[in-house]
């Protein structure tokens, strides 16, 4: 496994929109590389699940050839955990306590739902390039992606 690789062995792109997520997944494509979508930080607490398995709907849907993973980033808020497994958004991310994480894992596993109890390791966060365009989104992730081979 690589250093910037989830445990799935794929390069963790943390994005902040719809455009990131589009642009990382057709740089993957182009490159004919599965990745992992990762929300940033302790989303879950303040985009909820909602707003996140929309957003992977809807970026799956523009790049329909693009083969990834979703991963929301609850932290250790445990209401956010949650949520995002009742929603049965892909994978989720809780660092918090032990014994929690032990229930949650139960619930998740009940749900169909990838649980991690670390945070992945991330190759590239997209945060930065908030208001890039997407020429300049997907550049980066080809660089990545071409990278980490």
């Amino acid at each position: 496994m690589q250093d910037d690789a989830d445990p799935e062995g794929l390069a963790v792109i943390i994005i902040h929109s719809l455009a990131q997520a589009i642009a990382a997944l057709t740089a993957a494509a182009r490159a004919g590389r599965p990745v992992a979508l990762a929300s940033a930080p302790n989303a879950g607490s303040y985009v909820g699940p909602g707003w996140f398995g929309a957003l992977v709907v809807a970026a799956r849907e523009a790049v329909p050839g693009a083969r990834f993973s979703a991963l929301l980033d609850c932290g250790d808020d445990v209401g956010a955990a949650l949520a995002a497994i009742r929603s049965e958004i892909e994978g989720v991310v809780f660092t918090g306590r032990a014994d929690v994480a032990r229930r949650l894992a139960d619930i998740a596993a009940q749900h169909g739902v990838r649980f991690e109890t670390e945070s992945p390791t991330v190759a590239l966060d997209l945060g930065a390039e908030f208001f890039a365009g997407e020429e300049i989104l997907e550049r980066r992730c080809a660089e990545l992606l071409s990278r980490s081979r």
